[in-house]
């Protein structure tokens, strides 16, 4: 196998800062454990992170942004989610 033929790995860091992991980019790499290896090296060289993980990109199902307005549609008719359709009662606070 070469370099060409290696899987594609979407990395995700967490930082010092917060809680959730964020997307970082892309490698290409043989295996998961060289994947995340790679990943260290690449996109925590300054100590940006303190966890890490690699996910092949085969495995991540997403929207289309082209499909934004059918695919996200069904919710918009839905008023009743959203916090402007109902009244504060006076007194509450902090909502």
């Amino acid at each position: 196998m070469t370099t060409n033929d290696w899987p594609l790995w979407e990395v995700f860091v967490r930082s010092r800062r917060g809680l959730s992991h964020t997307h970082a980019g892309s490698l290409h790499a043989p295996d998961a454990e060289l994947a995340l290896r790679n990943a260290r090296d690449l996109y925590t060289r300054r100590g940006e992170g303190v966890s890490l993980w690699v996910v092949p990109s085969s495995a991540i199902t997403a929207s289309s942004p082209d499909e934004k307005d059918p695919f996200f549609e069904p919710a918009a008719d839905k008023p009743y989610r959203h916090p402007t359709f109902y009244e504060i009662p006076e007194g509450v606070q902090h909502l």
